[in-house]
């Protein structure tokens, strides 16, 4: 009789116990326990013998009637608990498991124990986070990982989304919204083992948004699979960007100089550089598309014969120093006169960030002009040192601009002429000196100065050492005035004896 009472007992508790693991528990309104089905699920309990289902509480049914094996039931929980065990095996060494809801954010957890040869696993919800109650509970890494402000997540070896972290799926609902899979993979996968470790640049966009957003991809080994981070370089990209178009804009404009350009970098590399500096240089432009170091970009020079020889190697080295640091103070400035007869302008202006430009200015028609110049100049010298009479040309501004050999032996001048050329009225009163008294030089004077209705005329001037002088003033063009001294005695334009011995 007590045996059978006490069997009796054992029936109740252990049918107790059954109805225990079975009883559901109040559920919230609309809420669907994150999983895919609408239909809501909130702590329903399932107990399997092996892979077959055995027996569940009531409210499993709703929405899942087809539910019949472990793999009917990891096939609806896959998506919100991708780490949920293929098959019991694990459950049953390890005796109990709590498998963490993909969102971090979710205080939700399927929570499997090993019970005299059945699994039961239980849908709940807890009141703290699971992320910190599963088997890494008390790990730092883990928790750092979670708060990180920078996406977080972990992939098996077959590249299969096991976890992330809560800025991964802050992102990924701002770009796919908010009932999205959070499994479905975000970024592009590694192809290549070599790259893990390293930072690989990927660009991720909103549906039906062509507006990119930039990371910096790292993929690095973890026990589980791989770990990746993606770091945010939105800033970085648009700074690129905009100096990127800053660049084009700048070529755009070199690109119609005549100036050859060519900026280095801090490192000394050809950063930028115009089509005038191809044509200048006559360098090729994959030579200059490489980013040649500055030395051997004039090196480059050299060998073409396009800048002054140097007469050994050595003191071209120094001299290419000497360059640099005077184009890093701003204060190189030279003129090349090549073997092919070109003459070039070089100057080179330091930069910000340490570079260093160089311009390149072909101004062999202004020097063959210049040049021409000054032959016409003194060739028209001769001519008028030939003459016998003494000549003076006065300027449109009534500044002395030309005497001969006659005018300075007569008047005792130089005939250099300081930085200040000499005025009409100095000029006029150096003569009042030698000559007596006459009102001849202030009508020179104001002759001088006229601009309109100016005519030839001629007056005589006597000096002091009794020599008489026919003065003759002429207009020319552009308002300039030429002024001829003309006398019988010969001697007295004759060059003076002290002058000679001088």
């Amino acid at each position: 009789m007590v045996d059978w009472f006490i069997l009796a007992v054992i029936s109740l508790v252990s049918a107790g116990l059954a109805v225990q693991w079975l009883l559901p528990r109040r559920r919230h309104r609309g809420d669907n326990f994150g999983l895919s089905s609408p239909t809501s699920l909130f702590d329903a309990v399932f107990l399997f013998d092996d892979q077959r289902l055995i027996s569940h509480s009531d409210i499993a049914l709703e929405g899942f009637e087809e539910v019949r094996s472990w793999h009917d039931l990891r096939r609806l929980l896959q998506r919100d608990f991708p780490t949920f065990p293929e098959t019991p095996d694990c459950i049953r060494q390890e005796g109990n498991l709590i498998i963490p809801a993909i969102d971090c954010t979710v205080e939700r957890d399927v929570m499997c124990e090993w019970i005299d040869g059945i699994v039961r696993v239980q849908l709940r919800e807890n009141s703290i986070c699971p992320a910190t109650i599963n088997r890494e509970a008390n790990d730092p890494i883990r928790l750092a990982m979670e708060r990180a402000p920078y996406p977080v997540w972990l992939l098996d070896e077959q590249d299969t989304f096991r976890w992330c972290n809560a800025a991964y799926i802050s992102l990924v609902r701002k770009v796919r919204g908010q009932d999205t899979d959070l499994t479905a993979p975000l970024f592009p996968g590694s192809e290549e083992d070599a790259r893990l470790g390293g930072k690989t640049r990927v660009s991720i966009s909103s549906d039906g948004s062509e507006i990119k957003l930039w990371f910096d991809l790292t993929r690095v080994h973890h026990p589980e699979g791989h770990l990746c981070y993606a770091v945010d370089i939105n800033a970085i990209v648009d700074a690129e960007t905009a100096q990127r178009k800053f660049v084009q804009t700048m070529t755009k404009t070199f690109a119609q100089l005549s100036i050859g350009l060519a900026i280095f970098d801090r490192n000394r590399q050809l950063a930028l550089f115009n089509p005038a500096l191809i044509d200048l240089t006559t360098l090729p432009p994959d030579f200059l598309s490489c980013r040649p170091s500055l030395s051997s970009f004039f090196d480059r020079l050299r060998d073409q014969h396009m800048m002054p020889e140097p007469k050994n190697y050595r003191s071209w080295r120094s001299q290419m120093n000497d360059l640099l640091e005077a184009a890093e103070d701003g204060n190189y400035q030279e003129t090349w006169s090549l073997p092919s007869g070109s003459v070039y302008s070089v100057s080179g202006r330091p930069h910000p960030d340490g570079a260093v430009a160089f311009l390149f200015e072909d101004i062999t028609a202004e020097i063959t002009l210049t040049r021409r110049f000054r032959s016409e100049m003194d060739l028209m010298q001769s001519v008028l040192d030939k003459l016998a009479d003494a000549v003076a040309v006065f300027g449109d501004d009534g500044t002395l601009a030309f005497t001969n050999y006659a005018y300075q032996n007569l008047w005792g001048d130089s005939g250099d002429s300081g930085f200040d050329a000499d005025s009409v009225l100095d000029v006029t009163r150096s003569w009042q000196e030698l000559c007596t008294a006459s009102p001849v030089f202030g009508e020179i004077r104001e002759f001088v100065g006229m601009r309109d209705n100016r005519a030839e005329w001629s007056a005589e001037l006597r000096m002091r050492n009794g020599a008489s002088l026919e003065c003759t003033i002429c207009p020319m063009q552009n308002g300039a005035t030429i002024i001829r001294f003309a006398t019988e005695d010969k001697t007295v334009l004759q060059p003076k004896l002290h002058q000679i011995s001088a």
